[in-house]
């Protein structure tokens, strides 16, 4: 690779650039294509005069620019055309009808000339390979004999003219050298500037939030987030981090309430008197008079007292039930024992028996 002769790209110069890419040493430089410009715009007066110098398109072209070159460099296929012909070159519109016809295979060709817009470069076979020697490269490109017509077809896709060089090459230390020996490119050239850029990009210091966003978006070589892109990718990392944070104390509030239900369901569970039936209850109470319903009453109160007295238990029963509702005994290992939720429930619907039915006396 160190014998190939390539020129880097310098402002405009890409013109220059491609020609001496092509032949492989320093033959043109800006001002000796500056000279053939200058003589095809010559040629092209003369002819216009020759309609009259005082003819309106006469006029109108000297008003006019060169458009064989201009003051950034850019030099047109006819300052090259003509470049070439010094060396007994001939350029060929490569998908012309002309060329097409002859059939001719581009791997059996030496070189080809490539524009889009104001950009020339060359594609030359050099020994038996074929590299591409774009000034905007960092280096020469090796092509596979394979790969030739599908690059070919490709730029054409994308928009340029390629132009077949036709004539022998004058010789050169490259083409000689590869004849012996075929090289090998394990990694594509780089385009200028992208090197620079990428080492000034992991110099920068980057955030946690940066770094995520690297990680779901990586970097492939087509472009880079711009600046609202980033922006929204930061706003998203930090909203996920905040509804990861209310997921967990929402958790932990629904564990908080379905132990606090189910404390609940067992106190009631315990609190319900198993010989006394809540539906039937209320729908006897409705159809009885209210003679009935204390007589029933106070006799399910005394018989509730005499099963309080033969199981010894503290007499004072409106204080237990007040405790028990309040802050109910813990037992050794801190739960209240069945027996004792049992004892609170009795109380509790005791004491409300007792309320009920004094309320009823007063009436």
């Amino acid at each position: 690779m160190e014998s190939i002769f390539h020129e880097r790209q310098e402002g405009s110069l890409c013109a220059q650039h491609c020609l001496n890419n092509l032949l492989q040493g320093e033959y043109f430089s800006p001002v000796e294509l500056s000279s053939i410009a200058q003589q095809l715009d010559e040629e092209e007066r003369m002819r216009m005069a020759e309609g009259g110098v005082s003819s309106e398109e006469y006029r109108t072209f000297l008003q006019q620019p060169s458009v064989n070159m201009d003051d950034s460099g850019f030099f047109s296929i006819q300052v090259i055309s003509n470049a070439l012909k010094v060396w007994g070159l001939e350029l060929i519109l490569f998908n012309s009808p002309e060329y097409q016809r002859l059939g001719i295979d581009p791997i059996n060709e030496k070189s080809f000339i490539c524009n889009y817009k104001e950009h020339w470069f060359t594609v030359r076979k050099l020994g038996k390979q074929w590299f591409n020697l774009n000034s905007l490269l960092m280096g020469p490109e090796l092509i596979s004999d394979t790969y030739l017509a599908l690059f070919l077809a490709q730029l054409q896709q994308e928009g340029y003219s390629i132009f077949v060089v036709k004539g022998d090459l004058p010789d050169c230390e490259a083409d000689q050298l590869l004849q012996m020996i075929r090289v090998q490119q394990m990694q594509r050239p780089k385009l200028i500037g992208e090197e620079a850029a990428q080492s000034r990009d992991q110099r920068l210091p980057r955030s946690d939030v940066d770094q995520g966003i690297e990680v779901n978006h990586p970097f492939d070589g087509t472009g880079m987030l711009d600046e609202d892109e980033e922006n929204f990718q930061r706003a998203l990392a930090l909203s996920r981090q905040e509804i990861d944070m209310e997921d967990e104390e929402a958790d932990l509030r629904r564990a908080i309430q379905l132990s606090m239900q189910g404390s609940r369901r067992s106190e009631l569970s315990g609190s319900l008197p198993q010989n006394v039936p809540q539906s039937s209850h209320s729908s006897q109470t409705d159809s009885l008079s209210s003679e009935e319903l204390r007589r029933r009453r106070q006799a399910y109160f005394e018989k509730q007292q005499q099963q309080l007295q033969r199981q010894d238990q503290t007499p004072n029963l409106q204080d237990k039930a007040a405790l028990s509702s309040s802050t109910p005994e813990a037992g050794p290992g801190g739960d209240m024992s069945e027996e004792d939720m049992l004892q609170a429930a009795m109380n509790m619907s005791l004491e409300s028996v007792r309320n009920h039915l004094n309320s009823e006396e007063e009436k």
